[in-house]
């Protein structure tokens, strides 16, 4: 949805434009007229009088006079242009003043007309009228450059609230908890005399956390629109500038119009931007930051009461920001959006799905159930490329392989069919993704495959697909093993088959991944065997914090750590080993059916895959 801010800001970069070629216009104008001046000066013939010329043009001294009215210009015997002039007696001729015809050319030019004269007289006032429009066009540049210096300090929020297309809480869908928590806060804004008769205060800042996409602005519109406020959006990086109070001089600023507009929400965007925790040591005591955040603070904690503004704001570091924001008197609530359960994306895909010519034949509940773990950008961005898709392929509707084809290119990226594989490539790529789907069909607390293809997808050159029957909040450690032994068995298939020397590099992101799952469960899910319900602190802040502060267990525990995750995927491989060796008939089953067709969804995979068993030595020890 576009949103058009009251205030609409787009032509004051075009007047700038137009200022700064008006001025630059000018100074070509002046340089022109000030060659103009150089090299079109009037005459400045030397005058002489009438009976010393006449005496000398008798006298042989000159070649021509050229009479114009009563002024005569006079060209010296030698010379090729006049250099002296006189004028003419009123009333009297150069014959009657007794010049003598046969000593000099007489030649007579055309009398000035009145165009001549209007002519001579713009010649005369047009620089003068052109240098004053240039010093005045001039003068209103640098005065807009002015006022753009003294605007510096102005906050950059935009003003939301007389748009007509409103958000509500009805156009945001799921999230009804959330939702709830936030219904308050527009009682709140509507009624503040409601809930000031019974001594309560209205919360100053209402922090909303989660991951990216889940709807943390747009919830914060509702809010606005549910309370018919007026609505301030600024991103916490539009505070912060190179200048050390600014963003200080802009947190002033936009308080100062909010509670002028009160009652109303301030909402920060990214808030983590600018409220980092203080006492990094980053720019000492002058850094710009420090200063913008505490003026966030001194503005939200200040002493006016009663002032009906509510700071909103999001983010999806809140582990980093500074503990004095987040105490009670500044943001007195937290509300933690998550990402959408499956009944909440199916409610998202309609909204998302309303306004497109959908098919009968697609099924929104299943696409719910495929999409766990996504957010709500993420199922906007399957329902977009949806129609995309649609459109590509000249259908008038949305058809149900049109939503698998966009919900796979955003999942796990697009196919990459002009890729020319080798016939040794193309099987070294099946025996890879056939041992990932072994292994994972195979063990009991895997995830079901989805689908497996070997044509290169993204940055991978095949991909095989688990996707979890429902949703899960909680992972077991059996569930963990399971998952580091399906995750090593494409390697482990090239070794059995291949050879030790023959492996490729095809399973470097599945042996990346394997390592990082091991290391969080030994180090943050307490999972290890030496270090079963033990955790220890890494702190991935930033490099100074790194630096600076020790962590939290000693080289010892660092070598043991190292020791579980090796003893971790060394028994992933060993399961995967045992698997793939005891159903070889199945692993060549399926990579001829990969080689043939190239892409085998969950039913065929289960039908070639359905004499497959789990071998007893394969058990977790």
């Amino acid at each position: 949805m576009d949103n058009k801010p009251i205030k609409p800001g787009g032509s004051k970069s075009s007047n700038r434009f137009g200022m700064r070629n008006a001025g630059f216009i000018a100074l070509i104008i002046l340089f022109a007229l000030i060659l103009y001046s150089a090299f079109n000066q009037p005459s400045n013939l030397k005058t002489i009088p009438i009976t010393t010329a006449i005496k000398n043009a008798n006298e042989g001294k000159y070649s021509k006079f050229n009479v114009s009215g009563n002024e005569v210009k006079i060209t010296v015997i030698g010379q090729n242009s006049p250099s002296l002039k006189t004028y003419e007696e009123p009333n009297a001729t150069l014959k009657d003043e007794g010049l003598n015809y046969s000593k000099v050319q007489v030649s007579a030019a055309p009398i000035t007309s009145s165009s001549s004269t209007w002519l001579s007289l713009f010649e005369t006032i047009g620089p003068v009228i052109a240098i004053g429009v240039i010093l005045y066009l001039m003068m209103r540049s640098a005065q807009g450059q002015g006022n753009q210096a003294l605007s510096f300090g102005k906050s950059r929020a935009r003003l939301y609230g007389n748009e007509k297309d409103k958000v509500n809480f009805s156009d945001v869908a799921g999230a009804e908890e959330v939702k709830q928590d936030l219904e308050e806060v527009v009682e709140f804004l509507k009624f503040p005399k409601k809930y000031a008769s019974l001594g309560a205060r209205i919360p100053k800042g209402v922090l909303l956390v989660g991951p990216p996409g889940t709807g943390k602005t747009m919830l914060s519109r509702a809010v606005a629109g549910e309370a018919n406020v007026p609505f301030f959006s600024i991103s916490g990086s539009e505070f912060v500038e190179m200048f050390v109070g600014v963003g200080a001089s802009r947190v002033r600023d936009l308080f100062s119009k909010a509670k002028k507009n009160a009652p109303c929400i301030i909402f920060i965007d990214e808030i983590d931007a600018v409220g980092r925790k203080r006492g990094s040591g980053m720019g000492g005591g002058h850094d710009e930051r420090e200063q913008t955040l505490n003026q966030i603070l001194v503005e939200m904690d200040g002493f006016e009461q009663g002032q009906n503004v509510i700071v909103l704001a999001a983010t999806n570091r809140a582990d980093v920001l500074d503990p004095a924001l987040l105490r009670p008197g500044r943001f007195d609530r937290r509300v933690n959006i998550g990402l959408p359960d499956r009944k909440d994306r199916e409610a998202i895909l309609k909204v998302h799905f309303t306004k497109k010519p959908l098919s009968k034949n697609v099924d929104l509940d299943a696409l719910a159930a495929k999409t766990a773990g996504s957010s709500g950008a993420d199922l906007a961005n399957i329902a977009n490329e949806s129609a995309i898709i649609a459109a590509r392929n000249n259908h008038s509707q949305i058809s149900q392989s049109d939503v698998t084809e966009a919900f796979e290119r955003v999942a796990i990226g697009p196919e990459r069919k002009s890729k020319v594989m080798t016939e040794l490539d193309k099987q070294t790529t099946a025996y890879h993704e056939a041992g990932h789907a072994l292994v994972g069909h195979v063990l009991p607390d895997s995830d079901p495959v989805h689908k497996v293809t070997i044509i290169p997808r993204g940055g991978t050159g095949g991909v095989t697909w688990f996707i979890p029957p429902e949703d899960r909040v909680y992972v077991s450690l059996v569930q963990f093993k399971d998952m580091l032994a399906r995750g090593m068995g494409g390697r482990i298939a090239e070794e059995i088959i291949l050879g030790p020397d023959r492996i490729t590099t095809g399973a470097g992101s599945d042996l990346q991944s394997a390592a990082e799952l091991a290391r969080d469960m030994i180090v943050n899910q307490g999972m290890g065997k030496k270090l079963r319900n033990q955790v220890f602190k890494v702190d991935d802040g930033m490099m100074l914090d790194r630096l600076v502060h020790e962590r939290d267990f000693s080289d010892e525990t660092a070598k043991v750590i190292d020791d579980e995750v090796e003893s971790l995927i060394t028994e992933a491989a060993n399961r995967a080993r045992i698997v793939i060796k005891a159903n070889l008939k199945s692993l060549e089953a399926l990579k001829d059916k990969l080689i043939t067709k190239e892409t085998i969804d969950s039913e065929e995979v289960a039908e070639i895959l359905k004499d497959a068993k789990m071998p007893k030595n394969a058990a977790l020890y």
